[in-house]
């Protein structure tokens, strides 16, 4: 099969786009004809050098988002079939013993995830686990389906089982242009909640209002702590879901009310932050929130809610797979609305 891979750090320059060994089930795996693979940050990071996640080794095919066809299956396997379409669960929590990544489940330790420390949806098939494939609706195409599962599962996980966002609460959700942003708007409008996006464009501003937010401000230009308090009469607003990390830390601590929690999932902008006012925090009650893999038990709940037609997919655009480094080079730029893909 062909295959984008790379066996040493750096920049596009790295990526190999060359034939690799097809890979062969295990008794509870099947293979799955990669249709599509959106892009996510950490393929960047990790083709970089930046930050790799435990586990990680050389060579490394990227692309945690996975849709496709069913083409072969393991001799275990019987509630999966040649020809399902299926969208991939990335985590490889849960696994059987009978999958060839088994083993390789632990939240909070050496996590096993395709194409962040497995081979991954840069390739024309992946192997996966058999209870990680999820049927596609007839009428949903492979590109919008590999929008779905880092981006939604890390938003769903960090509303609601972590931030536990109640409707008619406020929520500020920052980087509202990309994949996770996209997500999270829809996931926390259509659960009752008021929306406050903010993104770094005023383009991108319209189109989180598009989405569902009820206000969008660009948190380049302006005050985020002040706009927030102006919204809700001063109060501030109950919760923020943050993938950005440093550049917008003690701006959405003090964005807050009473009570307010703080909901990291990302360090985009930066790994350090620093409390400008511990005051502040304990005086208010404030509490800050990692927010930490989800569990396999999310993720069948969250595609149905997203197989419900009430979502709309953002593609900002599509690559061939052998112009990965060309789509990699756009998501890095930040010149982009929802999610990347390719094709193989």
């Amino acid at each position: 099969m062909k295959a984008v891979f790379y066996t040493e750090p750096g920049g596009v320059e790295v990526l190999k786009y060359q034939d690799v060994a097809d890979p062969s089930p295990g008794p509870d795996d099947v293979v799955v004809d990669v249709a599509a693979t959106s892009l996510n940050r950490l393929d960047v990071l990790q083709r970089n050098g930046w930050f790799q996640m435990p586990g990680f080794s050389y060579p490394h095919i990227a692309g945690m988002d996975i849709a496709g066809t069913v083409s072969e299956i393991g001799e275990d396997v019987s509630d999966v079939k040649v020809g399902d379409r299926v969208v991939v669960d990335p985590s490889l929590a849960g696994v059987s013993k009978g999958s060839s990544h088994t083993g390789r489940g632990d939240l909070f330790g050496d996590l096993g995830i395709l194409g962040a420390n497995a081979d991954g949806g840069y390739a024309e098939k992946c192997l996966v686990p058999s209870t990680h494939v999820y049927l596609m609706p007839d009428d949903m195409d492979f590109n919008d389906a590999a929008t779905f599962p880092t981006c939604y599962l890390t938003a769903a996980h960090a509303l609601f089982k972590v931030g536990k966002l109640q409707e008619g609460e406020t929520v500020i959700i920052h980087a509202a242009g990309s994949g996770v942003g996209v997500a999270a708007i829809q996931l926390a409008k259509n659960f009752g909640a008021t929306v406050l996006a903010t993104a770094g464009s005023e383009s991108k501003c319209e189109k989180a209002l598009a989405l569902g937010a009820t206000h969008a401000m660009n948190n380049r230009e302006g005050d985020v702590a002040g706009w927030a308090r102006e919204l809700t009469n001063g109060a501030g607003v109950n919760m923020v879901m943050d993938c950005v990390g440093t550049a917008l830390f003690g701006a959405s601590l003090f964005a807050l009310g009473v009570h307010g929690r703080l909901v990291n999932c990302g360090n985009a902008s930066g790994d350090e932050a620093v409390i400008p006012s511990l005051g502040y925090v304990f005086h208010s009650g404030i509490t800050i929130h990692g927010s930490d893999p989800y569990e396999p038990s999310e993720f069948s709940p969250t595609w149905k809610e997203f197989c419900s037609g009430e979502y709309k997919v953002e593609i900002d655009s599509v690559f061939p797979l052998e112009n990965a480094g060309e789509a990699q080079e756009k998501m890095l730029s930040g010149d982009f609305f929802g999610k990347i893909v390719l094709n193989p």
